[in-house]
């Protein structure tokens, strides 16, 4: 496994995030594909066997049952000082006007009850899942500088908006003296390239670390049209992102076959070790579910594609319509 460090801060993170969307009770969301505790435990073990370090959930996944899984599979086979957790607050958590948003009332209830899910003192990352648009940024980011005062995290990030309103975000901070993010969870992948315009500069401008969602295109990038499986047959999430450019994403889902195939290798891998090679891409998150996808995942560290080959993938690609922020 290789590390690098989160941006610009001092913490190290396995180049692999394990993403803990997949795991949960199905009883309490809208996918069914999720795995319940025993085999989100089997995956997680195997993640720390392969060296990642880095595990990423968010109190939404499965109402809140992702961080219960994920942190008693924590407690049980790693030691907390070595494993980097990242949660999220934003979506809605309860009925009620005050059920969901990034308002100081919201970022405080929410954290304690992640905590408590997770059963541990503190979180490595505590991310805002979307922008607020009915709440002002000051009172979301001087909320979350209290929480890192607090011992409750380490550090902050965001995911899925528009430059601009990261850019605000991280002036704001600076201007009155909190704490800054230092990460941006956006969507990103071989697909979907929208982020280079202006979000990849700006974090590249500002040092801030990376960590793509989606690296796989919710599995796109893993097989044939042809192919599918319960979630590409049931997650509608996945189809709004997708569905509509299908037709134009094909010319590179075939390049990507193409050199997968003379690589001898999966497509997953070279999908990944494309983005691998993204600056400043720090660790794409992997949404695995088996064996063979963290496998696959951690063996594209050693792949290195030729200018040719990244050029060829990148060349078919066409502007998309923006997916994400909203």
């Amino acid at each position: 496994m290789d590390y690098v460090k989160l941006g610009k801060t001092g913490l190290d993170v396995s180049r692999i995030c394990l993403g803990c969307m997949g795991f949960g009770d199905a009883t309490r969301w809208t996918h069914p594909w999720v795995l319940d505790e025993e085999r989100s435990r089997e995956v997680i073990r195997q993640a720390l066997e392969l060296g990642i370090n880095f595990f990423d959930t968010a109190n939404v996944y499965s109402a809140g049952t992702s961080e219960e899984y994920l942190g008693r599979a924590l407690r049980d086979y790693a030691n907390r000082d070595e494993v980097v957790i990242a949660t999220k607050v934003h979506f809605r958590m309860h009925d009620g006007p005050n059920g969901a948003g990034l308002s100081r009332k919201a970022i405080l209830s929410e954290i304690d009850k992640s905590l408590s899910r997770l059963g541990t003192d503190y979180v490595d990352l505590y991310q805002i899942h979307r922008w607020d648009y009915d709440t002002p940024i000051e009172e979301t980011m001087e909320a979350l500088h209290d929480v890192v005062k607090a011992g409750k995290a380490r550090y902050i990030g965001a995911s899925a908006m528009f430059a601009w309103q990261f850019q605000k975000a991280l002036h704001v901070a600076e201007k009155r003296g909190w704490t800054k993010f230092v990460s941006m969870q956006n969507h990103y992948n071989l697909i979907y390239r929208e982020e280079e315009r202006e979000m990849l500069p700006l974090c590249r401008e500002e040092g801030i670390g990376v960590i793509p969602y989606s690296p796989l295109a919710g599995g796109r990038l893993t097989r044939g049209r042809e192919e599918s499986t319960l979630r590409s047959e049931t997650d509608q999430v996945q189809k709004s992102k997708y569905d509509r450019m299908a037709e134009a994403d094909q010319a590179i889902v075939d390049r990507l076959a193409a050199i997968a195939e003379q690589r001898e290798a999966p497509r997953a891998q070279v999908a990944l070790a494309w983005l691998l090679q993204q600056s400043p891409v720090s660790a794409p998150i992997v949404g695995a579910t088996k064996a063979a996808h963290l496998e696959t995942a951690v063996a594209a560290l050693s792949v290195q594609l030729t200018p040719e080959e990244a050029a060829a993938l990148e060349a078919p690609y066409v502007p998309h319509p923006v997916v994400g922020p909203q």
